[in-house]
């Protein structure tokens, strides 16, 4: 049970407060609403570049990171296609540098050309190294747009091609700026050593005179149910075959969620998965074969890849992985399967309320899915969690209409058909 009290500011910056004595550090996390998929077609990749801008200095703080390297505090962030969220840790004596380095760079962000050039060379050499250079590394860049075809999922949050992040404007970035990073669509959460009233004063000083900004109201269009299957095959310069199916799935704030994500546990995590024993080590048709869930807010992606053992076909290797979704479509799920991976998720996230981090990022991102008071609540969502809802949820997914495959053909090898 992770405790917390809230309060807003008059221009709408939502606070979170987590009291945890116990430890002499202090987190502040700021989640703002905004990713990937709030980007104009044309202009993709923008939320990721302003993670990293957002470490370029402010009007007032040319140099983030020494301030607060001298209190000793270290700080990240990171993007999805849904959400940007920084975060800093220090010591809670230390809290109110946190405060002025994080209002400043709301307020008052310093935006240069020079700036934007460095960070631009910086997430271009990223796209490069990461998507373009690297086995299987364009795989998101192909798999996306196979699945979504209107959604702005169907673009990596890296972008869709270098050259949107090449042709990046300082006026579009400053208007970037303008329209999502503002109070009204902020969700700060401090945890950690701390005060309630002692985090409300400091809110008030540092963020009080921040203007509100305009009220951002999304309306994305919504991806059409997928009424038949797709493939993409290419040849690449790649070690070995791999193959990758992405199934859309409900989306983050469905109540079957929880099911499809157990039901991705049952099927690969750890030696007694289901894939894992029937796939690698009894018929040793795989070397690796793996499934997650992506997690997005809206209409999600229920994700199988694998790559297949030596002298195992593709179309061998695909064959067995359709064959194991068809027994947990049709196979009753055993109750001692449904409670060993229901264990697994409910001491995972235990084991995450022993951090701080932990709980201010999760407490800001429950928060922007409609109460922060939801995360004490997940745990239980799993745990009833039945085995018809597996089978009906394996039905609704696992067809061959839902579904869009992405092949690797290692340049050179025999693709036996």
């Amino acid at each position: 049970m992770v405790n917390f009290n809230r309060f807003q500011l008059d221009n709408g910056l939502n606070v979170l407060v987590h009291e945890d004595h116990t430890t002499a550090m202090a987190v502040v996390n700021i989640l703002y609403n905004v990713g990937a998929r709030d980007e104009s077609p044309e202009q993709t990749g923008f939320a990721h570049l302003f993670e990293h801008l957002m470490f370029g200095g402010s009007v007032h703080i040319p140099d983030y990171d020494s301030p607060l390297q001298q209190v000793g505090g270290e700080n990240n962030a990171f993007t999805s296609n849904d959400i940007t969220n920084y975060y800093l840790t220090l010591p809670s004596n230390n809290l109110e540098t946190a405060f002025w380095l994080e209002s400043d760079r709301m307020l008052s962000l310093a935006f240069s050309e020079q700036s934007l050039e460095v960070q631009r060379q910086v997430v271009s050499e990223e796209f490069k190294q990461r998507y373009l250079n690297q086995p299987y590394g364009d795989m998101w860049l192909r798999l996306r747009p196979l699945a979504y075809k209107v959604h702005p999922y169907r673009w990596a949050t890296i972008g869709k091609e270098l050259k949107h992040i090449e042709d990046a404007r300082i006026e579009d970035v400053k208007a970037f700026f303008n329209k999502f990073y503002t109070p009204r669509n902020a969700i700060m959460v401090v945890a950690g050593k701390v005060h309630f009233e002692q985090v409300r004063l400091l809110a008030e000083k540092w963020f009080g005179n921040i203007p509100a900004g305009i009220a951002y109201h999304r309306n994305l269009p919504q991806e059409p149910e997928q009424v038949e299957a797709r493939r993409e095959e290419v040849e690449a310069d790649v070690p070995v075959d791999s193959l990758h199916i992405a199934f859309h799935g409900p989306g983050r704030l469905s109540e079957d969620y929880q099911t499809m994500d157990l039901m991705s546990d049952i099927l690969s995590r750890g030696a007694s998965s289901r894939l894992y024993r029937s796939l690698i080590k009894e018929k040793q048709l795989f070397s690796e074969v793996n499934t997650y869930v992506m997690g997005s807010i809206d209409n999600n992606l229920f994700i199988i890849e694998g790559k297949p053992s030596a002298n195992v076909s593709l179309s061998e290797a695909e064959a067995a992985l359709w064959e194991a979704l068809e027994k947990l479509k049709t196979e009753e799920v055993e109750n001692k399967e449904l409670e060993k991976v229901k264990n697994k998720i409910e001491s995972t996230m235990l084991f995450a309320e022993l951090s701080i981090l932990d709980k201010a990022m999760n407490l800001a991102y429950y928060e922007l899915l409609g109460d922060a008071e939801d995360y004490n609540k997940e745990v239980s969502k799993y745990l009833s969690v039945t085995k018809e809802n597996i089978r009906k949820i394996a039905n609704q997914l696992f067809r061959k209409e839902n579904s869009s495959t992405l092949i690797y053909h290692a340049k050179g090898g025999q693709h036996a058909e």
